[in-house]
């Protein structure tokens, strides 16, 4: 999906179809390059899509994305932190970020 997003008629259509839902489960429950490949996916439906945005932040992908920040593989927490930065374009979900702990995460990341 996420060469697919790549496209913004896509973004739409994808978010549409339901895809975001169990893209975020996937990055909570999947396997660790599944977690990776499903925030890289997230991150690019989010990117300059408010709608999107707001729809990912609404299915709770932001605690689970802060979580992947601060315990995935390398690669994983990249994707993440990339997510989380598509999402906070948006003004109420850099709260809900914020709220979710990422300051912290993101600082002690930064330091590594």
């Amino acid at each position: 999906l996420w060469d697919l997003a790549c496209n913004n008629d896509n973004k739409v259509s994808i978010a549409a179809a339901g895809a975001i839902p169990p893209l975020v489960d996937l990055a909570k429950n999947g396997t660790d390059g599944a977690k990776e490949a499903a925030a890289v996916a997230i991150e690019i439906l989010a990117f300059n899509n408010i709608d999107n945005q707001v729809l990912i932040a609404a299915v709770g992908a932001i605690p689970t994305l802060v979580e992947l920040a601060t315990t995935g593989t390398s690669g994983a927490r990249s994707a993440a932190i990339g997510a989380l930065r598509s999402l906070s374009t948006n003004a109420d979900n850099k709260v809900s970020i914020a709220a979710a702990g990422a300051i912290p995460a993101l600082v002690e990341l930064a330091k590594s």
